[in-house]
């Protein structure tokens, strides 16, 4: 019985992991070897991510791995989507990447649209769902301001890659990574040249594109001597986190939705072909590079971030609950009372969120949240609600029915959040994986040894060793109801 191991770094907008996982005759098996923060770096007015402090982390991962002297066949790096690092001629980072969710881009896209391309062909170029942090709006506000680093760079590595380069020093760029940046061409698969040409940015910026599954490079040298470890090759799995969370939905046929549920919530369904048309352009729908010629046709909603920031501040006034308190403090708070559009954009970034979801409850007419209660079932219950909108969207535009919903990430694990979700959709929820990003990362590279041979058989394998909890609806009555409510509030 052959016997593999394999190292995932997932890396999510708040903290960052290392996975041991090991593949043994259709068994999985995962460990934990370390976890990590990833925060935000306020400076100078602007929010960056410290990858040096990532890459930092990442050796330690392979540190720790090396500890336990077992044979790793190869690793692999998963991370968010959008923001990138530029190379310098010499080689080295210059500087700090920017975060998206930086203010720099405020306003940016509506300048874009004027100035650069109308929204509509941007959209029929690439597929990608307007967002104010896409990576084309990003670069197009360091040219307006004449960035050094974006003029005197050799190139620009999407955040993935930019890590892979450092472990290897080989620089690649990979296709769902790429395909988050509204750049590319969703049937070519390649860097639209025209918007390139308007947007006043070289397509030699880009590393060569790869597919998911391709080796980047070995690892160097100096790490493997550092780490006292046995060089092995770094693969460029399925960069965007999402992607390869949605490779280890474990499903069979096409007859779902699946939610990644985190940081932020991405709904969708999967296609064979991009679908790129007025309704798509009209409801703002996403054509993302997924896994074996995929296209994840989905869309972005702000998820946990508004109760992550919550408890953050609440964290800060000296209350740190842990997840059966939240239950406990929502399920005693009032239903329904009010709600909130989770996708609003003053839920971004805010410096106090619970005082930017009163101000929003304010603004829209409603009672405001008192206890910490109220604001927990605000936000699992206006989240549920705008999961409903959003699915109804993809009911229309889906060529199959959508008979369960797949919820995976580390959010399936909320069980009051997955019963309201199954409540308002009306839909069987089906929670789990939580680990999806490392266990579709440790398939991918198991793929690319030739242990696994397709996206289906990937899913076959996590079908048997993942068992999700099924959520029914309830009250479908009352959340119909609530619906209703809700898209009167929010439509203000």
């Amino acid at each position: 019985m052959e016997t593999k191991h394999f190292i995932a770094f997932d890396l999510g907008a708040t903290s960052g992991r290392t996975i041991l996982g090991t593949l043994s005759g259709g068994r999985l098996e995962m460990e934990e070897v370390t976890r990590f923060p990833n925060s935000l770096l306020q400076l100078g007015g602007h929010f960056y991510w410290n990858i040096y402090s990532l890459y930092e982390n990442l050796k330690k991962g392979l540190a720790a791995v090396a500890q336990k002297k077992i044979p790793v066949v190869s690793a692999g790096i998963d991370t968010w989507g959008v923001d990138f690092a530029f190379v310098s001629p010499d080689g080295s980072l210059m500087g700090l990447p920017f975060s998206y969710r930086d203010p720099q881009t405020a306003g940016k896209k509506e300048e874009f649209f004027r100035d650069v391309m109308p929204a509509d062909e941007l959209y029929r170029r690439t597929g990608i769902q307007h967002l104010d942090f896409n990576s084309v709006f990003q670069l197009y506000t360091l040219k307006q301001r004449g960035d050094f680093a974006l003029s005197h760079a050799e190139s620009l590595l999407f955040i993935p890659d930019a890590l892979s380069y450092l472990l290897t020093g080989n620089k690649v760029t990979e296709y769902t990574i790429a395909s988050t940046s509204q750049l590319l061409n969703p049937w070519t698969r390649s860097f639209d040249a025209e918007l390139l040409g308007r947007l006043g940015v070289e397509e030699s910026l880009f590393g060569k594109l790869v597919e998911p599954g391709e080796t980047v490079g070995m690892l160097a040298k100096d790490i493997c001597e550092e780490m006292q470890m046995e060089p092995i090759p770094v693969i460029a799995v399925a960069g965007h986190d999402t992607a390869s969370a949605v490779a280890a939905v474990p499903a069979k046929g096409r007859n779902f939705a699946y939610l990644s549920s985190g940081t932020w919530s991405l709904m969708g369904i999967e296609t064979d072909r991009p679908v790129v048309d007025e309704d798509t352009f009209r409801f703002n729908i996403t054509n993302e590079g997924g896994v074996d010629g995929t296209i994840r046709l989905l869309k972005n909603i702000t998820g946990l971030w508004i109760l992550e920031q919550c408890l953050k501040k609440w964290q800060k006034e000296g209350m740190d609950y842990t997840y059966p308190q939240l239950v406990e403090l929502a399920g005693k708070a009032e239903p329904f009372a009010c709600f909130i559009y989770p996708d609003d954009p003053t839920f971004a970034n805010p410096s106090d969120m619970p005082e930017a979801i009163r101000a929003y409850c304010g603004r829209t007419g409603q009672k405001c949240p008192q206890t910490h209660g109220e604001f927990i079932r605000t936000i699992f219950e206006s989240l549920a609600l705008r999961y409903r909108e959003v699915l109804d969207i993809f009911r229309k535009l889906s060529a199959y029915p959508i008979e369960k919903l797949h919820i995976i990430g580390g959010g399936s694990r909320n069980r009051l959040l997955n019963q309201f979700t199954a409540n308002a959709t009306g839909l069987p929820v089906l929670a789990g994986p939580a680990e999806a990003s490392s266990i579709g990362n440790i398939l991918l590279q198991a793929k690319a040894a030739g242990m696994v041979s397709s996206l289906q058989e990937m899913r076959d394998i996590i079908s048997a060793n993942v068992q999700p909890e099924l959520f029914l609806p309830e009250e479908q009555e009352k959340w119909d109801k609530a619906y209703g409510n809700y898209l009167l509030t929010v439509k203000q």
